[in-house]
């Protein structure tokens, strides 16, 4: 994990918050998600998607953003694009991971045709912004991911350039648990005249719902398993921490054991996780690991380190990907708490 690149291997939430998500085996899921704020998709900036009246949005960083019309020139980080797709709204660029070395669709590009779009840079500090002011935007949209509302893989050496060109939205993937940033990302969505009603979006969500509610039964049914959740590079095992992303702090909330490296061993990285050397890569017994699917780590088919290969979950087959920046629609999100409740559910006791 390149030192240079602010990493996001793991996050929470508020205890207020989890204390209500644990609540889920006495309000059901349905309640859950829209005590989390899932009825944002029918509040603000609607006006976009009745007949072209003025469009208005706030976004997560309290900036209000309004315009005579809903934005037609949307550019966006890759996997807030790939949401957006989900939910029939089609953006002009993207910036992100988009294209695999050998030029295939990046994991966090989902359904999007990469070649229907214009890619202004495909890593970390890469974006192009006389290509961004050739596509006349009007509107940027990426995801938040720290507590000073920075947008995510916009560059800070050229947000100066970039950010005068075209308003922006930011929807926060920090400090708070999934169901949030998904229910932001419909309300984004339904102000661009997304039809949030329609049965692919509430199949989606009902999907979403049951496999949120299968995930809290695997985990109560199964107590002992330790779920650990991890990140590797050639010199270095991450081990996440579950108090900043979205994912996990929702996994623990309905009751799933994952492993927690204590504040002091996060504290190098910001509270995100803690690095492990090869040598020590057997500190946290687990029963199974998730491990960062991202393209910029390594995969678990191409780790040969002795230590790893030792590891009980490892050698009993119990490792499973981790997405670790999700595309925040309802449709890429539910696969994954079921794929975590398969696991768990099927999982043998080996730590």
């Amino acid at each position: 994990m390149p030192s240079s690149r602010p990493s996001f291997l793991s996050a929470g939430g508020p205890a207020s918050r989890r204390s209500v998500l644990a609540a889920g085996g006495a309000l059901g899921l349905g309640a859950l998600l829209t005590a989390c704020g899932d009825g944002d998709a029918d509040q603000e900036g609607k006006g976009g998607s009745d007949g072209g009246g003025a469009w208005s949005f706030q976004d997560d960083r309290g900036k209000k953003i309004r315009k005579d019309s809903a934005p037609k020139n949307i550019v966006a980080f890759t996997g807030v694009a790939a949401a957006l797709f989900d939910y029939g709204i089609e953006v002009k660029g993207v910036f992100g991971p988009t294209r695999t070395k050998d030029g295939k669709p990046d994991v966090q590009a989902g359904d999007l045709d990469i070649d229907k779009v214009t890619v202004l840079g495909n890593e970390w500090g890469q974006f192009s912004v006389e290509k961004y002011a050739s596509l006349e935007p009007d509107l940027l949209v990426s995801g938040v991911l720290d507590a000073k509302g920075t947008l995510w893989y916009v560059p800070e050496e050229s947000k100066d350039k970039i950010l005068p060109l075209a308003d922006s939205v930011g929807i926060s993937m920090y400090d708070r648990e999934l169901p949030q940033p998904l229910a932001r990302m419909l309300a984004l969505a339904a102000s661009l005249g997304a039809e949030v009603k329609a049965k692919k979006v509430t199949d989606a969500k009902k999907r979403f719902e049951d496999a949120a509610e299968r995930l809290r039964k695997a985990a109560k049914s199964r107590p002992e398993i330790k779920v650990l959740v991890g990140s590797a590079s050639q010199e270095i095992f991450y081990v996440s921490g579950s108090n900043l992303s979205p994912d996990l702090e929702f996994f623990k909330s309905l009751g799933v054991k994952l492993v927690e490296p204590p504040e002091s061993a996060k504290k190098e990285s910001g509270g995100w996780f803690e690095n492990l050397s090869w040598e020590n890569v057997d500190k946290y017994p687990a029963d199974v690991i998730m491990m960062d699917n991202r393209t910029s780590a390594l995969q678990p088919a191409s780790l040969t380190k002795p230590t790893w290969r030792q590891l009980p979950a490892v050698k009993a087959d119990q490792v499973i990907p981790r997405v670790t920046e999700p595309v925040y629609s309802y449709a890429k999100t539910a696969p994954i708490l079921e794929d975590l409740a398969e696991a768990i559910e099927k999982a043998e006791k080996v730590s």
